[in-house]
C-alpha cells in the first residue's frame, strides 16, 4: 500500500482524479469542452476537433479505464477550468504557437498526438495501474486498443488536414516534417516509460525526475513539429 501512496504523490493530480469519477466521465467532459470559442481553428482546437471526430465512431475503444485516464490527462492540461496547475511541457507549444501564421493545422494536430503518445499515455498507464491495483503487464491488451485508437486518429489527421497532391511542390518542407515523426515508435517508447515509472513507484523523487524528463522530451518534439512551414 505504501508503494501506491508514494507513486500517487508523484503522478497524481486533477487528471487522475477526474478519470476516477466514473466510467465515461472524462469522455463526456471532452465532448462538452469547446477550446475554439473565440479563437478560431488554431492550436489545441484543431487537435480537439479531429479527436472528437474519431472518438464519436469508436465507443468501444474509449470505454476502458486507460482511455479514460488518457483523456482526463489531456483535459487537465488544456481545460481553462484547470487553471492554476502547471501545464505540461508537451502541451505548451500548442498554445505558444496557436496564432502563428506559418504553422499549419496538420502540425497542431500531430503535436497534440505527440503530447498524448509521448507523455500522457505513459502516465495514464500508471494512473490505471493504481486505480485497478494491477501491473502494466495486465494492461497490455488495453494499451494495444488505445494505441490502435491513436493510429486511427493519425490517419484521420492525414485525411482531413494534409494538403492535396496538387500542393505537394509548395509543401515539401511540411511533408518532410510530418514524415519525420512516427506514432508507433512513440507508443512503444511510452509503454517502456510506463513500466519504468511503475518500477520506480517506491522511489518517488526518481520517478518525478524521470517523468519531468519524459515531459521535456515530448515538449521538444512538439516544438519541432510546429516549425513554421510558410
Amino acid at each position: 500500500m505504501a508503494q501506491f501512496e508514494q507513486l500517487e504523490q508523484v503522478v497524481d493530480g486533477p487528471a487522475a482524479a477526474g478519470a476516477r469519477t466514473g466510467t465515461g466521465t472524462a469522455i463526456g467532459r471532452m465532448r462538452s469542452f469547446r477550446p475554439s470559442a473565440g479563437r478560431g481553428e488554431d492550436g489545441i482546437a484543431v487537435f480537439h476537433r479531429v479527436s472528437l471526430a474519431v472518438l464519436g465512431t469508436q465507443a468501444a475503444a474509449v470505454s476502458g479505464v486507460l482511455a479514460e485516464h488518457l483523456t482526463a490527462r489531456y483535459l487537465a492540461a488544456v481545460d481553462p477550468a484547470a487553471a492554476g496547475h502547471r501545464m505540461p511541457d508537451c502541451w505548451r507549444p500548442l498554445f505558444q504557437y496557436q496564432r502563428h501564421p506559418g504553422v499549419r493545422p496538420v502540425q497542431f494536430a500531430l503535436a497534440g498526438l505527440n503530447a498524448q503518445a509521448g507523455h500522457d499515455l505513459a502516465l495514464a498507464v500508471v494512473d490505471t495501474c493504481r486505480a485497478l491495483r494491477c501491473a502494466p503487464a495486465d494492461l497490455a491488451e488495453e494499451f494495444d486498443r488505445v494505441g490502435g485508437l491513436l493510429l486511427m486518429l493519425e490517419e484521420r489527421i492525414g485525411e482531413d488536414l494534409m494538403p492535396g497532391p496538387e500542393r505537394l511542390e509548395v509543401t515539401d518542407p511540411l511533408t518532410h516534417l510530418v514524415g519525420s515523426w512516427n506514432l508507433e515508435r512513440a507508443c512503444e517508447a511510452s509503454w517502456s516509460a510506463a513500466r519504468v515509472l511503475w518500477r520506480l513507484r517506491d522511489v518517488p523523487l526518481l520517478a518525478a525526475e524521470f517523468g519531468q524528463r519524459l515531459d521535456a522530451g515530448a515538449g521538444l518534439v512538439g516544438r519541432c513539429l510546429l516549425t513554421p512551414c510558410r
